[in-house]
């Protein structure tokens, strides 16, 4: 499957806005999409996006409607969701209007204080996981800088208000995160989801992140199926229009998490460990799955789902191998393979490898030199490094997972560091 940049401007919200039901609701599409549903009383707003698109999407809205905002919801507290206030909060303070009510699950202030425990760790990994987007900028997030919620919910069941002759419900499932809440508008037939529909496959077993849920993914997507929505606003790309279209989107994405979940399961009671399990689950995923337009690995896929759902329910040990239970170090391991066969043997071994395009067995070859630099020729392994970094670009070239192409630039880019200090 094939990667464009459209695909990345269509999902960090580089497209226009988007109004329906009589221009009572609005998608403010961003790095994180704002919903907006107006009333005769004001706004009702579920998620304000990144910080960095902050001053953007408020211009946007005001070019919609100058109407207050009296209620903000949080879908979860992910940065590109609950950080991009402070134009809003300043136009609210500058006009003497009320603080909106900021509702919200319990477990986002949670994560709120978590991501100020781990601030630098935070900084560091979403310079990582975003570095396409936003360069290598290490500040992406705030954590100090927050909206508490005041109204905190513990997602028992679901919680109502009414506001401006309009009906809200906000509800509680389990998917990217555990703090999860999804929108939903009878008046308006509207659910806005948060990412719990990102417009690609689920970000389900994000190498960077904790741990995700499969299975509630599935029964979220459910949930949603019984309010029989015309209108998804989703936390990523364009609106989904039309109650067949919202149907299918949310019955062929609990498939397709049902089918990930399930499959792993089933080879878990049969005693396999996860190399087996991974690539059986690799040749048996279906291709009404891998072709459907919005099961598209363009944030999240499957390969990270399969991940997902495997250490959800196990250990740490995943090979079986009792060498792998307290490995040396790797760099000794690749001193050791060179006392057996010198290290042009294995470069060599490396170039007919990327002749035959299989570059994951070449990296591997690549790797016994690179790590035992201290014992290989200089000249040599500059070439190795050369080497696995033109393997990494190619293997970005034809990836279309945009985590997986930002790992995957970050490692050549380093490489290619490296490479410049050698040479000095």
């Amino acid at each position: 499957m094939s990667f464009s940049q459209n695909d990345i401007k269509f999902f960090i919200g580089m497209i226009p806005p988007q109004s329906v039901e009589d221009g009572t609701v609005h998608l403010i599409p961003s790095f994180g999409n704002i919903g907006v549903i107006e009333t005769n009383e004001g706004l009702v707003v579920f998620d304000i996006a990144l910080r960095q698109f902050a001053r953007r999407n408020f211009k946007t809205l005001r070019k919609i409607t100058k109407k207050p905002i009296k209620y903000l919801i949080f879908s979860h507290g992910h940065f590109d969701h609950c950080y991009g206030f402070e134009p809003f909060i300043s136009e609210i303070k500058e006009k003497g209007w009320e603080m909106p009510e900021i509702i919200a699950h319990e477990n986002v202030y949670k994560r709120f204080k978590k991501y100020q425990m781990l601030d630098d760790y935070h900084r560091w990994l979403n310079a990582q996981q975003f570095s396409s987007v936003m360069g290598r900028s290490n500040d992406v997030i705030e954590p100090d800088k927050i909206l508490k919620p005041t109204v905190m919910l513990d997602g028992k069941e679901p919680y109502l208000f009414d506001f401006g002759d309009i009906e809200f419900e906000v509800n509680h499932d389990i998917g990217e995160t555990d703090d999860s809440s999804w929108l939903w508008v009878p008046e308006k037939e509207l659910i806005c989801s948060g990412d719990l529909m990102i417009s690609s496959y689920p970000n389900v077993g994000n190498p960077y992140k904790v741990q995700r849920y499969p299975k509630r993914w599935a029964i979220a997507m459910e949930n949603m199926m019984e309010k029989e929505a015309k209108y998804i606003i989703p936390g990523h790309g364009k609106m989904i229009e039309g109650k067949e279209n919202v149907r299918e989107v949310l019955e062929i994405t609990a498939e397709a998490m049902h089918f990930v979940h399930d499959e792993v399961v089933k080879r878990l009671n049969e005693g396999k460990w996860f190399e087996q399990i991974f690539h059986e689950m690799l040749e048996i995923y279906p291709d009404k799955f891998k072709n459907h337009e919005y099961l598209r690995p363009l944030y999240g896929c499957y390969r990270f789902a399969i991940h997902a759902v495997y250490r959800l329910y196990h250990g740490w040990y995943d090979t079986g191998n009792p060498t792998d239970l307290f490995p040396a170090r790797s760099h000794e391991i690749a001193q050791e393979f060179l006392k057996i066969s010198k290290p042009e043997e294995y470069f060599n071994h490396a170039k007919n490898l990327l002749k035959q395009q299989k570059f994951q067995l070449a990296l591997h070859m690549l790797d016994v030199i690179i790590k035992a630099e201290k014992n290989v020729p200089e000249e040599l392994l500059l070439d190795a490094l050369k080497i696995k970094q033109e393997i990494l670009e190619q293997k970005v070239e034809r990836e279309p997972s945009f985590i997986v192409r930002n790992i995957l630039n970050n490692g050549a880019k380093r490489i290619k560091s490296s490479i410049k200090s050698q040479k000095k």
